[in-house]
């Protein structure tokens, strides 16, 4: 069950997708929803701290504030109009604290919501995802930045290799699959086919049993990347909601992605569901 979820605002947007999509969680499965938002301290780094003049970095601290402030005030008037029980906590801190922070706020929810880094540019939100996704124990739902849509589960498809993060994944989708119209257990085979075929029988089976409609389907990924591969047919079959497993590890403070995450996050169109 969702019943208490947990969302990243993104204040430096005036339109957050990933507090709009969260406000809709809410709603649709009756959930309280609590905003996070980081008014971020300028990284100043020692050997120039003190060439910065005290009131530059106070006004940057002040900017960030009143766009944490103005953020928290719009996802409140979303909550207010969608009916949804919300709080919301604001803090200042620096950027890496924030992310760190965020992962451990998320542990005490069901599901954090998260906003897609933006490819090629100055995004924090990379912090927040990997933060989330590895730091909390808990299901992450990554909205892509261009998201306008709230939530829909016509079609979902769920990723499966026959690995423990893609069955993690699976389980903590649960709720998202009850309400699905359907679901496409999906493999992405690479010349190993027998044993894909043999796994993903036994989860289809599995999912039949809770009265899911479930159809295995099966993509060739010899020739392209894993993760573009579940995006095109992602695409391909107009689906509204994705599932996977989230790979990777952290070098002391930098998160290592696996190729099929990374590829996902960079290049997603749909909101994706990550556990690890």
């Amino acid at each position: 069950m969702l019943k208490d979820l947990i969302v990243n605002l993104t204040p430096a947007r005036s339109q957050d997708p990933a507090a709009d999509y969260a406000v809709s969680l809410a709603a649709t499965f009756g959930a309280h929803l609590t905003a996070a938002a980081f008014a971020l301290e300028p990284a100043i780094p020692a050997s120039v701290m003190g060439g910065v003049a005290g009131d530059i970095i106070d006004r940057a601290i002040s900017e960030s504030q009143q766009q944490a402030n103005e953020a928290v005030a719009r996802f409140e008037a979303a909550a207010k109009k969608q009916g949804i029980l919300s709080e919301h906590q604001i803090a200042t801190m620096l950027l890496a604290d924030a992310a760190n922070r965020f992962g451990q706020l998320a542990r005490r929810f069901d599901l954090s919501v998260v906003l897609q880094p933006q490819p090629d540019s100055d995004d924090a939100n990379d912090l927040f995802v990997e933060s989330a996704l590895f730091g909390s124990g808990r299901p992450v739902v990554i909205v892509p930045y261009i998201q306008k849509d709230p939530v829909k589960l016509d079609r979902v498809i769920c990723c499966w290799d026959g690995s423990a993060t893609a069955a993690r994944a699976i389980g903590d989708a649960a709720p998202f699959l009850a309400k699905a119209k359907a679901i496409e257990l999906l493999i992405a085979t690479n010349g190993k086919e027998n044993a894909a075929e043999e796994i993903g029988a036994d989860m289809a089976k599995h999912l039949a049993r809770h009265n899911l409609n479930v159809t295995l389907q099966r993509i060739s990924a010899a020739d392209i990347e894993v993760g573009n591969a579940i995006l095109s047919y992602a695409a391909d079959r107009a689906a509204d909601f994705l599932v996977m497993g989230g790979y990777g590890h952290s070098r002391w403070r930098e998160f290592l992605l696996g190729g099929a995450t990374r590829d996902i996050l960079s290049s997603m169109t749909l909101p994706t569901l990550m556990s690890h």
